[in-house]
């Protein structure tokens, strides 16, 4: 019997913003910094404000950012139980540095047993519905638990990370996630300004990166990456390039998949 994954849906409110302040801001933004965007999403939302973090080269900049801002700042991860232990001491390299606690959501045990029991622990590298079926169980169910108590949501998405998030804006209404705000202050920002602030500012950092691997998630699903590959190769290197999201940030995959799916009917 294969397993049926509690499907969490999140029942879409009005917006707290309209597409035409969402447009101003997007404008405004354009000539800020990441400190600066960030700022201003702590002050609007306090602490409906949560910001995410798989403790990547992004996020641990993040981190820094808001505990320059304010220690009351929320930060959650999403613990799949298949993380790299380089993940984890990260982790606890950022909590003793900042001297923040770290929201930790993990997956429901009774649904992630039936799954397991269905389909054994590496389903998904079977096919590209049980990779997103893992996914849903071990991600996307503990972020909507996460995001139930925020208006607003921060992510390290970057334009120049992969072909799926090219259109990445600074604020954005997140409409697969109850239509909260959601802000990526890194958007505009390249590998280099990732890695000179790290530098410049001494933070804590996934030695992983050190070896190879600059986009990283659960251990099973992402190897090191060769010279010239992109920086999201190593993430699910069993599928094509425009299938590569988890779901926790939708909207950007369903607009490649629509654009190649016009494109082959051309």
């Amino acid at each position: 019997m294969t397993a049926q994954p509690h499907m969490l849906t999140m029942p879409l409110a009005e917006p707290a913003l309209s597409q035409a302040e969402i447009d101003a801001l997007n404008v405004r933004f354009a000539d800020c910094t990441a400190q600066e965007i960030l700022a201003w999403g702590l002050e609007t939302y306090g602490d409906r404000l949560v910001i995410a973090s798989s403790f990547g080269a992004e996020d641990v900049v993040l981190i820094d950012m808001a505990a320059g801002i304010s220690r009351d700042a929320r930060i959650f991860t999403l613990d799949t139980g298949r993380l790299h232990q380089e993940t984890y001491d990260v982790m606890d390299a950022v909590r003793t540095k900042y001297g923040i606690s770290v929201e930790v959501m993990s997956p429901d045990t009774v649904t992630l047993q039936e799954l397991i029991r269905a389909k054994g622990p590496n389903s998904f590298y079977a096919s590209v519905d049980n990779r997103r079926e893992c996914c849903n169980v071990r991600k996307m169910q503990p972020l909507r638990r996460a995001l139930g108590t925020a208006d607003a949501w921060v992510t390290g998405l970057r334009r120049e990370q992969s072909v799926t998030r090219t259109d990445v804006q600074f604020v954005e209404i997140d409409d697969s996630n109850g239509g909260i705000v959601k802000l990526n202050p890194l958007a505009a920002w390249s590998e280099d300004d990732v890695w000179g602030y790290i530098r410049d500012n001494d933070v804590p950092y996934n030695k992983l990166h050190d070896q190879g691997f600059p986009s990283i998630g659960c251990a099973p699903c992402t190897r090191a990456v060769e010279p010239g590959e992109d920086v999201r190769a190593g993430r699910w290197w069993w599928e094509e390039p425009e299938l590569k999201e988890c779901g926790l940030h939708p909207g950007y995959f369903r607009d490649l998949a629509a654009a190649a799916e016009a494109a082959a009917q051309n």
